[in-house]
């Protein structure tokens, strides 16, 4: 016997989850990347061209791509944070994850991209890298790393996959600019022979951005394919939900997360000589007490069967 309250459309607006102002902060972290990544790929391009360091020019070309994926970060979290409605009753969650897959396949192939065009650059004679370049990259490291830390900690806080996504775009980029210091710097101090050591570097590089691909892709595939959250998550809803009077045993107990969202399905058995009645209110303590203890959890479906050996 399944009891689940009604809903208007009215009521699914206002229903438990995630706060709009949870989406708002997601959406300004990746406005606050957008902004930095523009001024940094700006500048790193233009100190590649001038300065000859291929590498520098990769490194700038990466920072372009994080515009494009904090757009589409930030675009889909102001999707996820449309309300539900009557071709979407459980929200539209999922644009969440759809925005991390597409930002990682960019990272991948951005990566093949620049790969080859790092062994072009081997493969051809140049001039050696401008000692300015390095005073540039130090600038950037600093700022990604603290950007990411920053990022990452909203994400985590959030378990937003996006989030943690654009975060781990910053972490890439001050791997690819360390990588591009160590290159520019072993250019500079190796003389002709280490000339093509930033090509080194930027091929590296590359090397790091598919891997970060990779990481990125994975968890925003577990999620569209509704993968069961984290088991303390699951664990902490039947332990609220057999300690709400009425209760004898939670007998199954499925989640799964939908944006910054989750949702429940749980069976539990009650005294079987109980009315139709009295089990409905049992019902709706046990969602009311699940929604009360972890706000994130949209909607509850509860599942009332008669006790064993009662």
């Amino acid at each position: 016997m399944v009891f689940q309250a009604h809903a208007s459309r009215k009521n699914l607006q206002t229903r438990h989850g995630t706060s709009p102002s949870v989406w708002r902060t997601g959406a300004r972290v990746a406005l606050l990347g957008l902004v930095i990544n523009v001024a940094f790929a700006t500048v790193k391009i233009a100190a590649g061209i001038i300065g000859h360091a291929y590498v520098l020019i990769a490194d700038g070309i990466e920072s372009a791509l994080d515009i494009g994926g904090s757009i589409v970060i930030w675009g889909g979290l102001t999707v996820a944070a449309r309300p539900p409605d009557q071709t979407h009753p459980y929200g539209h969650g999922k644009a969440e994850p759809i925005a991390a897959i597409v930002v990682a396949l960019g990272v991948l192939v951005a990566a093949i991209g620049l790969a080859i065009e790092s062994v072009r650059e081997i493969l051809t004679p140049h001039h050696g890298p401008a000692p300015f370049t390095l005073a540039i990259l130090v600038v950037v490291i600093a700022v990604k790393e603290i950007l990411f830390r920053y990022v990452n900690r909203v994400g985590k806080e959030f378990e937003s996959t996006a989030v943690q996504t654009d975060a781990w775009h910053h972490r890439s980029d001050a791997l690819t600019s360390a990588a591009a210091f160590i290159g520019i710097s072993t250019a500079l101090i190796g003389g002709e022979r280490w000339q093509s050591a930033d090509d080194w570097a930027a091929l590296f590089a590359c090397a790091v951005i598919a891997a970060n691909g990779v990481r990125l892709l994975l968890p925003a595939f577990h999620e569209i394919m509704d993968t069961a959250p984290r088991a303390r998550i699951v664990r902490a809803i039947c332990a609220v939900a057999i300690s709400v009077p009425g209760v004898v045993e939670v007998e199954k107990c499925r989640a799964r997360k939908m944006g910054l969202d989750f949702y429940v399905d749980l069976h539990a058995q009650v005294d079987g000589n109980i009315s139709v009645h009295e089990g409905h209110e049992i019902a709706h303590r046990v969602k009311a007490a699940i929604q009360q203890n972890n706000p994130r959890v949209a909607d509850v479906l509860v599942h009332i069967e008669p006790a064993r050996n009662m």
